[in-house]
């Protein structure tokens, strides 16, 4: 059997399985698009950002 049509019969032929399978792979696509994003912009930024600089900036607690 082709993976099509087993993805069909696995996944697609019900409206319920359907709709599933499209909120979980919204959820997946969405979490790797903020994480890639976020470690894109942070590349682009590398040394301007305040996690980056903020030890020039900070003085030592005296605890």
């Amino acid at each position: 059997m082709t993976l099509a049509k087993q993805v069909y019969r696995v996944l697609l032929r019900r409206s319920a399985t359907f709709a599933l399978t499209v909120i979980v792979g919204a959820l997946l696509f969405e979490r790797a698009f903020d994480q890639g994003a976020d470690s894109i912009f942070e590349q682009v930024n590398k040394e301007k950002l305040w996690k980056h600089i903020k030890h020039k900036y900070e003085e030592p607690r005296d605890e």
